[in-house]
């Protein structure tokens, strides 16, 4: 027998029970089409995230309150920590050469209103810089003014939905809006931006951070955002950041300071790793469509024992009696594997039209893996059921 021939018998059996072959492919395209949607959604998490920090620039260094390392201090035997302030901010601007710009950020949410309309936003108190820093635009007015962070001005300037929400169709720009119990004036309105680092620009409020931390009672930043001069040695600016705030602080340091670099490495790690894990899930898929590619041929083998019985009576030799089973569970499982593929592209392209933001496309180690797996998955299954129909004895085999 010809591989022509043997193809063409693989097939014919195959095609002459079609509702069983496609519950069996049907098995083997859910575990493909799982690796590939599964890996691509890791890794277009992982690219999504890695281009949001991207898009801060390498020259930022953000300052955290508090300390995230561990210590072999005892616990409760050290001081309280300080706040970090606006005079914390002032002090390393002032203090330390790499450090081009600074702005303070404050978080609250609070109930926005204009008239009868009212949403619950996020409030962000900053600085002018701010804008410059985290490359926001503004389609009207102006951004928060300059000059003393401490004045806390009662201005504010809306994000693009938020406005649009509240003013429908009236320009936003010199009305007053109250947030909470605060009447402000809006200066200016954000350019879509949509959501970036977990905040949504679009659905946003900023104020002067003194303006904000009155609001909410605060006397601490919630981070202390840092642009240094183009060239400069970031190491050696952590380092004065670092000796500047220390000093400060009672020779205590109470803060963390975190660069792009290091939240898009660890960010990037776990995302790898999560990657790798949904991936080693989904192709157990693979192995219960094996079983079930295995259970299919035992049942082919049995139904067509007198026709074995007659291969091996007209000289067919056992090999190849192996051989057209194997192909058979090959061919099986390949088949499934690009339908699972088929569909597999087919989420993704759903995927992208819902969010075309988020970057799905899989890895092509991925792509490979699943048909390779799948291919693999239907030989080993399939082995069994072949040798069985190689022991048969063709005149036990004739008489069925």
């Amino acid at each position: 027998m010809s591989f022509a021939d043997l193809l063409a018998y693989a097939g014919g059996a195959l095609t002459g029970h079609r509702l069983r072959t496609a519950l069996s492919m049907l098995g083997v395209a859910i575990g493909v089409a799982s690796v590939v949607l599964l890996t691509a959604l890791g890794v277009g998490a992982r690219n999504y995230v890695t281009d949001q920090f991207a898009s801060l620039g390498t020259d930022l260094l953000i300052v955290a309150p508090g300390h995230t390392e561990t210590t072999g201090g005892v616990p409760g035997l050290g001081g309280t920590p300080r706040d970090l302030t606006l005079d914390d901010g002032r002090a390393v601007l002032r203090s330390v050469r790499g450090v081009l710009q600074a702005s303070p950020v404050v978080m609250g949410s609070e109930a926005v209103s204009f008239g009868d309309r009212s949403r619950d936003v996020a409030v962000v108190g900053t600085s002018s810089e701010y804008a410059e820093i985290r490359d926001l635009h503004v389609a009207a007015g102006q951004f928060l003014p300059p000059g003393d962070w401490d004045r806390g001005a009662p201005v504010a300037v809306l994000g693009h939905d938020l406005a649009q929400a509240l003013f429908v169709a009236r320009d936003p720009v010199g009305q007053v809006i109250r947030i909470g119990e605060f009447r402000m004036k809006v200066i200016g309105v954000l350019a879509k931006l949509g959501v970036n680092l977990g905040v949504n620009f679009d659905e946003v409020v900023m104020v002067p951070a003194a303006t904000n931390m009155r609001m909410f009672d605060r006397t601490s930043l919630f981070r202390l955002l840092l642009k240094t001069t183009p060239g400069a040695d970031l190491d050696a600016v952590q380092r004065d950041v670092k000796a500047v705030l220390v000093e400060r602080h009672a020779g205590e340091q109470d803060f963390t300071l975190i660069t792009q670099d290091a939240l898009a490495s660890s960010f990037s790690a776990i995302f790898n790793a999560l990657t790798a894990a949904i991936a080693g899930i989904a192709a157990i898929s693979l192995s219960v469509a094996g079983i079930g590619i295995m259970n299919v041929m035992l049942v082919s083998v049995s139904e067509r024992t007198s026709e074995i019985g007659l291969l091996k009576a007209v000289g067919a030799e056992s090999r190849q009696i192996l051989a057209a089973f194997l192909l058979e569970a090959v061919l099986l499982s390949l088949a499934g594997g690009l339908v699972g593929l088929a569909v597999g592209w087919a989420g993704l392209e759903a995927v992208s039209a819902l969010y075309p933001e988020f970057p799905v496309r899989p890895p092509g180690w991925a792509v490979a893996a699943a048909l390779g797996v799948s291919l693999v998955v239907g030989a080993l299954f399939g082995v069994l059921p072949a040798r069985r129909a190689t022991r048969l004895d063709p005149v036990a085999a004739l008489h069925g």
